[in-house]
């Protein structure tokens, strides 16, 4: 069944030879010197697109700053090299790789003003607070991306896999959040970072070892193999419990603040035209926003409605907003 499976994703026709693989991600082989030096060039300039991307909150700045995305190669390598049970290398340039794209932004982040509220911009929010979905989506990207290393027919979705398995951004985020001393935002960023990482690792490794890339050494699977899976081990630790933990707390927020709407609405319910506009929790506040034509009822009364609801003792704030809706017709009648 493996066999049947692996003969149909991974064709011997369109599979890529060792050597080939080894050409394009090992580092130190071959023209080692212009290796690196194409890959430090372009991790610099990705590395201050991608923070300049983040500071100005540009989603297309962004995305170009994931399309060059050097940091895959180093991290594929690792893969390689554990299915091969050899170092080469490859673990020490994606720490000190991380180490620079963290150092950039925190430099760029110097240019933001000193109040600026980091959450308001969706680059940092969006990846300041990951969940499992994020892990299993990086999950699949990595197989892609493992496939078309492996295949000669399919490296045009290389690209596409940069754009969705985001390596360069989050670190770039980790660095902007740290210029600004925001420690949590930051260690959200990281994880998001090494989640991602996880699942390349983690493709690339089985996909390999399924083409039997490591079948030609004769080292034996001793110390090295060992350190490779209990690094494994230890990195889906740290990426499946905060992101295990973020996604049980998302789905409570989103329970809390649904019955916080409906409560709402029932309280302004004796209203004429009163709405509310939405239910948000920033922080540990709960912000229930509401548009009205006039005075509201008691608030008192809105937070003996609230108890049991959603949690004793959050604090519950309400942003009305004082106006009405009007229907002017359509333009031409």
């Amino acid at each position: 069944m493996l066999n049947a499976i692996r003969a149909l994703v991974l064709p011997t026709s369109q599979r890529r030879s060792l050597e080939e693989l080894e050409r394009d991600l090992d580092l130190f082989a071959g023209d080692s010197i212009a290796k690196r030096s194409a890959f430090w060039t372009m991790l610099v300039l990705s590395s201050v697109i991608a923070a300049g991307g983040v500071i100005m909150d540009s989603t297309a700045t962004v995305i170009g700053a994931m399309i060059i995305a050097p940091l895959s190669t180093p991290i594929m390598a690792i893969a390689l090299g554990s299915v091969q049970r050899r170092r080469i290398g490859a673990a020490g340039v994606v720490f000190c790789a991380c180490l620079m794209v963290i150092a950039v932004g925190t430099a760029l982040s110097w240019t933001l003003p000193g109040d600026y509220d980091l959450l308001s911009n969706t680059q940092i929010a969006s990846r300041t607070s990951p969940d499992l979905m994020e892990l299993i989506a990086a999950l699949a990207t990595g197989f892609a991306g493992a496939v078309a290393l492996a295949r000669r027919d399919v490296a045009a979705v290389l690209p596409g896999v940069a754009i969705a398995i985001s390596l360069v951004p989050p670190l770039a985020v980790v660095g902007v959040c740290l210029g600004h001393m925001a420690g949590w935002l930051a260690l959200g960023a990281l994880v998001l970072f090494v989640s991602n990482l996880f699942a390349l690792v983690f493709a690339g490794m089985s996909v390999f070892a399924a083409l039997d890339y490591g079948a030609r050494t004769d080292k034996p699977a001793g110390r090295l193999a060992r350190r490779a899976y209990v690094a494994m081990s230890l990195l889906f630790a740290a990426v499946f419990v905060p992101l295990a933990a973020n996604t049980v707390l998302t789905v409570l927020l989103n329970t809390w603040t649904g019955r916080a709407k409906d409560v709402a609405e029932h309280w302004l319910a004796g209203v004429p035209g009163a709405t509310v506009t939405r239910v948000d929790a920033v922080s540990t506040t709960l912000h229930i926003h509401v548009r009205v034509p006039g005075d509201l009822p008691p608030v008192e009364s809105l937070v003996d409605r609230l108890e049991g609801r959603i949690p004793d003792g959050v604090p519950v704030v309400v942003d009305a907003t004082y106006g009405r809706r009007i229907d002017a017709g359509r333009v031409g009648d």
